[in-house]
């Protein structure tokens, strides 16, 4: 648990007779410059000189909601790729040994990441090595694909295959995601299907289906790549002529395929699902919610963080603390893009407990809670979603820090400035916003619902 949230109520029973008023949110500006390059690739530079240190973050605009029926997985394949096979003048291996040598760290400073919507490469280095973080990209966006053999994706293939295994198949709950979006988006839909991918997907892909998806999505025009640090800006966009600017632009990457999709699900599926390695019960709830890109989504994050975000929480209260049904709950969003967003919620019990009268318990809660937000409420959540926001723009690089969220408003927004606009957004959230997408979002006939109960290994004596 974050300090804020404990501190926060220790000072409230120490002045019990303070109020706690609505605090305006602390003032945060990037700062930055753009340009496209005339391959089309886009470039954000932000200066901050308080740590010698600099990062490339580079976002390109393929996630799994662009693969298609069965080619899953792809782009969380090709993240693994572009990682650990190296390139033409970066052998296998030498991307992360040069990193490290200058005093990157693996994993934090030099990793990649995937999701429904982009996928991205960060590398965070001391100030000085800037140019070969640079040089280091730019080669592996440009030749990788002559790196590429059949061993090379068969590593990478059981790579990924093993961690689905550990992720999902052979883990407490793991199938949730995979069995709550199948509920939630319609055939076809781009979001019907996990990041991950499936397993016979996964060992059909071909050295040529991925060179293909190289050449379709990895291309300049299809890029952002954010500098963020102790860099001066006329120097650096030398650096990135040089290295970048003589990679040829691709054809435009065909359109994410349209599903009429309503806002509201309009039914209430319900799943109940055996599983030999959940030591208790659970229950996942799924509903939808307006999307990232809608004027809505400060709420609908608000919402998320309000439902179970620390010991105060309604649900924690109810659930865990009073009720004493539940062992731990949860809520929170996938901040989405396309059509609906998903908001979820849920619970674990206790070893042993009825999965029946948890289902029931959290249901109750979360349909009732509409009513019960008040502004207390909404300024913890408040407070807690800008604490995590202004804590991870203390990085330059990495997952969340200055230069992913610069690159995230550019692909996903259409503007690497949405940042500055985003924490007033969050702050005019009002009480009545909030219990209103409550009302209309938390609803029966907008929610699917899954019930693990455990159930004995095959084999096992009963």
């Amino acid at each position: 648990m974050k300090p804020i949230l404990v501190l926060a109520p220790l000072l409230l029973a120490a002045l019990p007779c303070a109020p706690l008023e609505a605090q305006a949110p602390p003032a945060v500006r990037l700062e930055y410059e753009e340009e496209t390059l005339p391959n089309g690739l886009k470039v954000i530079y932000s200066v901050d000189r308080s740590a010698p240190v600099a990062s490339t973050v580079l976002w390109y605009d393929v996630g799994s909601k662009h693969e298609v029926r069965g080619r899953t997985g792809f782009a969380h394949l090709f993240e693994h790729l572009m990682l650990f096979t190296g390139s033409r003048n970066a052998p296998e291996g030498r991307h992360f040994g040069l990193l490290e040598a200058v005093g990157a760290r693996a994993g934090s400073d030099i990793n990649g990441t995937t999701s429904f919507d982009r996928t991205n490469y960060f590398q965070q280095v001391p100030s000085h090595a800037l140019e070969l973080a640079l040089w280091l990209e730019a080669d592996r966006m440009a030749t990788l694909d002559e790196a590429l053999n059949e061993g090379k994706l068969a590593n990478q293939r059981e790579v990924v295959k093993n961690e689905r295994r550990q992720g999902m198949d052979n883990q407490p709950y793991g199938r949730w995601i995979e069995r709550i979006l199948v509920h939630m988006y319609p055939e076809e839909h781009p979001y019907r299907h996990v990041v991950l991918g499936s397993m016979e997907d996964l060992e059909n892909a071909s050295i040529e289906d991925v060179r293909s998806f190289f050449r379709t999505y990895y291309v300049p025009n299809n890029a952002v790549l954010a500098i963020a640090g102790d860099i001066d800006v006329p120097q650096v966009r030398q650096m990135v002529r040089r290295y970048f600017g003589g990679i040829p632009g691709g054809a435009e990457p065909p359109p994410v395929r349209r599903v009429p999709l309503p806002p509201r699900l309009g039914a209430s599926p319900r799943e109940v699902i055996p599983d030999a390695n959940a030591p208790a019960p659970a229950v996942y709830v799924g509903f939808r919610v307006p999307p990232a890109r809608d004027p809505r989504a400060p709420a609908v994050n608000l919402l998320a963080q309000l439902l179970a975000g620390g010991r105060s929480s309604p649900l924690y209260t109810s659930l865990v603390r009073d009720r004493q049904v539940a062992t731990q709950v949860f809520s929170f969003n996938f901040e989405l893009v396309e059509d609906a967003d998903l908001l979820v919620v849920g619970a674990t019990g206790k070893p042993g407990a009825n999965a029946d009268s948890l289902e029931a318990a959290l249901l109750a809660e979360v349909h009732g809670v509409a009513a019960r937000i008040d502004a207390a409420g909404l300024e913890r959540a408040r407070a807690a979603a800008t604490f995590d926001l202004v804590n991870q723009l203390q990085a330059m690089g990495g997952f969340g820090g200055r230069g992913d969220v610069l690159a995230q408003g550019a692909v996903v927004y259409g503007d690497a400035g949405w940042i500055n606009r985003y924490l007033p957004a969050l702050g005019a959230v009002s009480v009545n916003d909030v219990s209103s997408l409550a009302r209309e979002f938390l609803a029966p006939d907008n929610r699917a619902v899954l019930v693990f109960v455990p159930a004995p290994r095959e084999g096992a004596p009963r």
